[in-house]
């Protein structure tokens, strides 16, 4: 069992930003990253809105961000640890244990910003099409639909960044949204709606996923009419919500009804010692900015923490 003062459950903007000021605190932290470095951001295209970071002639993307972060906190002596945690133990702590695959650690202090995961439609064919067809991320797939029709399910602001990035490769996206109203900010939806590869279905529902070894078509419903109808697509690339990062937490820390940590507003959970940061306690705001400053708080409030106690 390694002992460690500070260790960091998750490498998104929550994660990385604790890891800068734990380290430059002297704690010598350690991030276990989990599956994706740079959670979320790090499937995103392009980052408009950050404060400090604008740049018309090139936006940044979030790869890049991820990369200007992770050589910050590893410069002040943060350590990554390329590995997904599997286990907690909270109640009995601290020193609390967080295990991954591979390894056991004993740490005084943990923050944890597992962040959270994509919704599914949960439709026939959408298991079956994964990789063939069926994407969550327009970042990491839109290359390979060049010249092609794909369908964009969602009315929010990843579903509308995704699609006008999609249009660089595809010929047509078509968005299907289950309400007559957008729900993303209105510049996005301005350029959304200028946009003249990008049309929209709506009112409306994909009740299944078709093809023939690859995504083919899709099925539709109307919700308002019940008319059901179909739609020829080579893609399908959803982006509904998205479901917090915490079932290795159940029964270990203090959760809301949809599986979102609860902390106060120092970022404290219910367990004195352990903080909690980014989109694994934030249903609401789901932010760079926002996860970044709530990352700030809890290494912040750790650190005070430890040094009462000592």
């Amino acid at each position: 069992m390694q002992k460690e003062r500070v260790v960091i459950i998750g490498s998104g903007p929550a994660g990385l930003s604790a890891a800068i000021y734990t380290a430059r605190a002297l704690l010598n932290p350690v991030v276990l990253t989990g599956v994706q470095l740079g959670g979320q951001i790090s499937l995103t295209s392009e980052v408009e809105n950050y404060p400090g970071l604008f740049n018309p002639e090139a936006t940044p993307t979030g790869p890049d961000m991820v990369e200007l972060m992770r050589r910050q906190a590893e410069h002040f002596g943060a350590r990554l640890v390329y590995e997904e945690v599997t286990e907690v133990d909270f109640r009995h702590g601290p020193p609390f244990t967080v295990k991954t695959h591979g390894q056991t650690f004993s740490a005084d202090a943990v923050i944890v910003t597992a962040g959270a995961s994509p919704k599914h439609l949960e439709v026939p064919g959408e298991t079956e099409y994964v990789g063939r067809g069926v994407s969550y991320c327009g970042t990491c797939d839109g290359f390979f639909f060049r010249g092609k029709d794909v369908a964009v399910v969602g009315g929010g602001d990843s579903a509308l960044e995704e699609s006008i990035f999609l249009t660089k490769f595809a010929d047509k996206v078509t968005i299907v949204h289950r309400r007559d109203e957008l729900r993303a900010g209105p510049t996005l939806q301005k350029r959304a709606f200028a946009n003249e590869k990008i049309g929209f279905v709506w009112d409306s529902v994909i009740d299944a996923i078709e093809g023939n070894g690859v995504v083919q078509n899709v099925k539709l419903r109307n919700l308002k009419t019940g008319a059901a109808g179909d739609m020829t697509v080579d893609g399908v690339f959803i982006f509904i919500g998205h479901y917090p990062n915490s079932k290795f937490l159940v029964d270990e820390l203090a959760m809301d009804e949809h599986g979102y940590v609860i902390t106060d507003e120092f970022m404290r959970t219910n367990v004195a010692g352990v903080y909690a940061a980014g989109e694994i306690q934030d249903p609401h705001y789901r932010q760079i900015a926002t996860s970044v400053g709530q990352g700030v708080a809890a290494a912040m409030q750790l650190e005070r923490w430890l040094a009462a106690k000592e």
